[in-house]
């Protein structure tokens, strides 16, 4: 029994001073958030390659104000605010030689979406005019658009009476970080 109680204390030992001789291993990463500035205009938004048709087919669609509403003409990601800016590319909707001028045309931002900033009218020209000015910063922002053509535009001289065809204008959007 003396020699199993010499045997226990020996294992006691040895399992005592072979443990406090181990110690812990570490080791360290460092882990980097790289950011840049980034502002885009989504492939996705209806306005990339969308079409507007505004129908001129009877005599009451010359007399009535007509409105295209467009849901997420434009998505927008922005690491800063932003502006959007809106212009036609040329003076003149075109069929041929006939021209209708662009100044017809109102856009403005619709009910919906998710851009805040103040929102402005803009009757469409050539010049780059502010749509949106001062939009918070955002991931994924939508704008609604309504495209306008007034009753007192389509019943006057710069539509009514002009030859039966499809005028066309192209019309760029701009998203401009502040």
């Amino acid at each position: 029994m003396k020699k199993q109680i010499i045997i226990a204390t020996l294992a006691l030992g040895a399992l005592v001073l072979g443990t406090s001789n181990a110690q812990a291993q570490t080791a360290t990463t460092t882990v980097n958030i790289i950011l840049n500035d980034v502002i885009s205009i989504d492939a996705g938004s209806v306005a990339n390659g969308g079409l507007v048709d505004f129908n001129y087919a009877t005599a009451e669609d010359y007399n009535t104000t007509k409105t295209a509403n467009v849901v997420n003409s434009l998505i927008v990601t922005s690491t800063k605010n932003f502006d959007v800016k809106v212009k036609a590319d040329g003076a003149n909707f075109s069929f041929g030689s006939n021209n209708i001028p662009v100044d017809v045309l109102t856009i403005k931002a619709a009910t919906g979406g998710s851009i805040a900033g103040t929102q402005n009218t803009v009757v469409l020209s050539t010049t780059d005019q502010v749509l949106i000015a001062n939009a918070p910063l955002g991931s994924a922002l939508t704008l609604d658009l309504d495209y306008t053509i007034p009753a007192t535009e389509s019943s006057s001289s710069k539509i009514l009476g002009k030859p039966a065809g499809t005028y066309t204008q192209t019309v760029t959007y701009t998203a401009t970080a502040l």
